[in-house]
């Protein structure tokens, strides 16, 4: 195979989407969520993974973080990987990583990236379902259950956990 061949053939590939994320949060156990501009809804600090660029999803973590909140923090034991499916874009292949608990020093060194942010929030687990639907809440609430089991990362697929 020629490398030209083996161009063509890679350009023929069917492409996936990935990005990551960090769970943080605060003494009492509640979810730093942030607020997006340019769609409905809340989600966890973190963004897609430049992996053109060699990025790995843990560095992409960091990198999301540092850029979305300000707070440049190595992200902790990966909880979750989520395989999802959607309508109007390719899969998403999603990671999420521990932050850890966050003191009142790091909460107040935070600063929003305006140019994609609205505000940021803590949010008490049991409120998480009204902030997160769909995909990304069942996504969060299995990472939350990795990280209080102790358990390894699990396997979603649309937010629900694999069997196996």
């Amino acid at each position: 195979m020629t490398s030209s061949d083996y161009a063509t053939y890679i350009a023929g590939l069917p492409r996936v989407m990935a990005g990551a994320a960090t769970l943080f949060r605060d003494g009492r156990g509640r979810v730093l969520l942030v607020e997006p501009n340019y769609r409905e809804g809340w989600a966890l600090p973190g963004g897609t993974i430049e992996s053109g660029d060699g990025e790995s999803p843990r560095q992409a973590a960091r990198r999301e973080t540092a850029e979305e909140i300000g707070l440049d923090l190595a992200p902790g034991r990966l909880l979750a990987v989520d395989w999802s499916r959607g309508a109007a874009r390719p899969p998403i292949v999603a990671y999420v990583y521990d932050g850890g608990v966050l003191d009142q020093e790091q909460f107040d060194a935070i600063r929003i990236q305006e140019d994609e942010l609205l505000s940021w929030r803590l949010v008490d687990r049991a409120d998480l379902a009204g902030h997160l639907p769909g995909q990304l809440g069942l996504r969060i609430a299995a990472a939350l259950e990795a990280l209080d089991s102790g358990a390894g990362a699990v396997e979603l697929e649309d937010g629900v956990r694999v069997p196996g």
